[in-house]
C-alpha cells in the first residue's frame, strides 16, 4: 500500500527486469487507494438468459519502453478492469478473457484496491482465466461467426493497452466484426488506443470510427506523469493524437470520471470512470437484451 504522506517522486525499481520501474511512492499515494469507488451495482432486472457474454481483450505485455530507454512496469489497471467487469457481472453477463498471445493478462497490481472485498473477489473468480486466457486468433476462428454469443467487447485501460493492441490484425478483425454485427465496444483510459488497429495496413477511406466521440486519457496528462515519477520516462508516441487521425474526437481535456456513449461505443476517461462506465455498460446492455 502506498504511503499516503510520501513525497518520494523517484520511480521504484522493478527488480524483475533491467532498467524497469514502477510508479513512485508519491504518485501511488496520489492515484491509488485501498478501496475503490464501487457503488450502485444493483440490477434487479439482471439478465438471466445465459447466452450473452463479453469478450475481454487483456494486455499480455508488461514492459513499455519510454523515450529515455527506461521501461515502465505496466499492464491492465485493476480498477479500470474490474469495476466495469463487476457491474456487468452483476447485471448477468459473463466474460471470456483473451490476449493476443494466449499468455497471461498482465496487471498493474500495485493499483489493486486491496481492502475492497468485492473487487478482489471478482478478481479471484476470474483468476484462472486471467492466468490462462484464450488466444485471440482462436476466438476469431471459433466464436465470431454469425451466431456468436458475444454481445460486446471490453478492452480495459492501463498503459499495457499501448503495447501490441494498436498494431494487431486480430484486434482489427474483432473491432470490424463488432461494427458489422452491431455489437458493443467498451473501453477506457488508455484502452481506446486499441481502436487504432482499424487503421493499420493502409486502410483506404474513412475509418469505421470516423465522426465518433469518446473519452480517453489525455495526451497532455501523459506528458506530465514523469514529473511525479508515475512513469520513468515519456511515452514515445501520443495515442490520442493518432486517434484524431481516424476521425475520432476526444471530449475530455482532463480526468474527472467522465463517460460517454456514441452509438455502440462506450468509453471513459481514466480509473475515475471505472464505476460510472460499469454502470453505463450494464444498463445499456440490459436495455439491449430487453429489447430483443
Amino acid at each position: 500500500m502506498a504511503d499516503p504522506k510520501s513525497d518520494d517522486k523517484r520511480p521504484a525499481p522493478d527488480h524483475a527486469e533491467d532498467n524497469a520501474f514502477f510508479p513512485s511512492p508519491y504518485s501511488l499515494s496520489q492515484f491509488t487507494a485501498p478501496k475503490s469507488n464501487l457503488s450502485g451495482a444493483d440490477y434487479p432486472n439482471a439478465y438471466k438468459g445465459g447466452r450473452w457474454k463479453i469478450l475481454m481483450i487483456g494486455a499480455d505485455e508488461r514492459y513499455l519502453l519510454t523515450d529515455n530507454g527506461t521501461m515502465f512496469s505496466t499492464g491492465n489497471h485493476p480498477v479500470e478492469t474490474l469495476l466495469p467487469m463487476y457491474h456487468l457481472d452483476k447485471a448477468g453477463f459473463t466474460f471470456d478473457v483473451a490476449t493476443l498471445s494466449g499468455n497471461p493478462v498482465k496487471f498493474e497490481y500495485w493499483a489493486m484496491p486491496r481492502e475492497d472485498a468485492e473487487v478482489k473477489g471478482l478478481f479471484d473468480r476470474y483468476r484462472d482465466q486471467f492466468k490462462q486466457p484464450l488466444k485471440l486468433s482462436d476466438v476469431i476462428e471459433k466464436a465470431l461467426g454469425e451466431d456468436s454469443d458475444y454481445i460486446g467487447v471490453f478492452i480495459p485501460g492501463g498503459h499495457g493497452a499501448l503495447i501490441g493492441l494498436p498494431e494487431s490484425r486480430d484486434v482489427k478483425t474483432v473491432l470490424e466484426w463488432a461494427a458489422a454485427k452491431d455489437k458493443f465496444v467498451i473501453t477506457l483510459c488508455h484502452g481506446p488506443a486499441a481502436l487504432l488497429a482499424v487503421g493499420i495496413e493502409g486502410a483506404k477511406g474513412a475509418s469505421i470510427y470516423d465522426g465518433y466521440k469518446i473519452c480517453a486519457f489525455p495526451d497532455a496528462l501523459d506528458a506530465k506523469t514523469p514529473d511525479i515519477g508515475y512513469m520513468p520516462g515519456h511515452l514515445t508516441w501520443a495515442f490520442g493524437e493518432r486517434l484524431k487521425g481516424l476521425g475520432i474526437e476526444i471530449l475530455n481535456m482532463d480526468i474527472s470520471g467522465m463517460v460517454h456513449r456514441d452509438r455502440k461505443l462506450l468509453t471513459g476517461d481514466s480509473p475515475l470512470a471505472g464505476n460510472a462506465l460499469g454502470k453505463l455498460a450494464a444498463s445499456t446492455l440490459l436495455d439491449a437484451v430487453g429489447a430483443g
